[in-house]
């Protein structure tokens, strides 16, 4: 049976017996835990185990672990991060490196809980007017610059066994408004979007995983891009994105219409997979039962996704924690 196109979350900090059943008959691909979940490494470990067990195999459980307010797993169990545009103001000529490690570090706190993907890093460019919910989550400016910052954060986790998630398809950053409460407009042309926010998501093509934006790109189409099949066929044909591409939070107050309704309109539009969190349990059955299971080309790219999840790289985490404190104090030596 082909897994059910959705991804979803547990309530608490164990599964309840409703909750194990449901995720048996409904299966969903994979699951995403938030800090309402995570008390400490033993809880956290015993949790993804539980939802492992629910459906059968080992399928992906991922986070939030951006760093800055965009931190799930924080102290005192596990490392607190700085945002990452500060982060690579800090590490100035080494954050490409510096940013390697981080992410690598990440990778060896999440897969020793279990977690095996982090939704990071961020490809949205930063501007002066990007709303704060966003704007210090990004990693530069400047399309190249971001892509290549990127590219290394997610190389740190990929070599730490742990998938990254892109976000946010096809850039986030000119949006003004919070996307978690209302829907964001950009009016910029399109001419510009393909110079600048695409351009970033175009040079990370080859990413196994990312995440759509809640957003209006208004010379384009006027539906937000994770529901609109115009921005959809933008991502596949002109960014060239063939992974696995999941929606934002279905829930936030950017989307309309009923939860099931929300689910429809994203995987109609040609997301492979909905992503639905904060919800009862009768609607997040409502939104299985609304997902079905995996169309036959997104099946294909979910198993592209999970075989880029592979053993981690044997590395010395205590001496990459030097080497990145040497960075950030400005004492690395190359």
């Amino acid at each position: 049976m082909t897994a059910a196109a959705v991804i979803l979350d547990a309530e608490g900090l164990s599964l309840t017996a409703q909750e194990s059943d449901f995720f048996r008959a409904a299966d969903p691909w994979g699951f995403i835990l938030f800090a309402r979940n995570i008390d400490n490494p033993e809880q956290v470990r015993r949790l993804c185990g539980e939802l492992r067990e629910a459906v059968g195999r080992d399928a992906v459980i991922t986070v939030d672990q951006e760093g800055g307010r965009v931190q799930r797993l924080g102290p005192p169990h596990w490392r607190q991060w700085t945002p990452p545009l500060d982060f690579v103001e800090a590490a100035g000529a080494d954050a490409e490196l510096a940013l390697f490690l981080r992410y690598r570090i990440i990778a060896d706190e999440l897969r020793a809980v279990g977690i095996d993907s982090d939704c990071a890093p961020m490809a949205d460019l930063a501007r002066s007017e990007t709303h704060p919910f966003l704007r210090n989550r990004c990693l530069g400016s400047d399309p190249a610059e971001v892509a290549r910052l990127a590219q290394a954060a997610a190389s740190g986790l990929l070599t730490g066994g742990v998938l990254p998630v892109l976000k946010h398809m096809p850039g986030h950053g000119r949006a003004l408004v919070d996307s978690h409460k209302e829907l964001p407009r950009v009016e910029a042309e399109p001419e510009l979007l393909h110079d600048t926010d695409f351009e970033a998501f175009r040079l990370l093509a080859d990413l196994p995983v990312a995440m759509t934006a809640h957003l209006v790109y208004s010379r384009i189409d006027d539906r937000p891009a994770t529901a609109s099949p115009v921005m959809m066929r933008l991502i596949r044909e002109e960014i060239g994105y063939d992974g696995l591409l999941m929606s934002d939070d279905l829930r936030m107050e950017a989307m309309e219409g009923s939860p099931a309704e929300r689910t429809r309109a994203a995987l109609d539009a040609g997301c492979d997979i909905a992503l639905y969190c904060n919800e009862p349990l009768s609607v997040r059955e409502a939104v299985a039962e609304a997902a079905g299971p995996l169309t036959p080309e997104a099946a294909r790219r979910a198993e592209a996704a999970l075989a880029a999840r592979r053993a981690p790289d044997p590395v010395d985490i205590p001496a990459m924690e030097a080497k990145l404190d040497a960075i950030l104090k400005g004492g690395a030596d190359g």
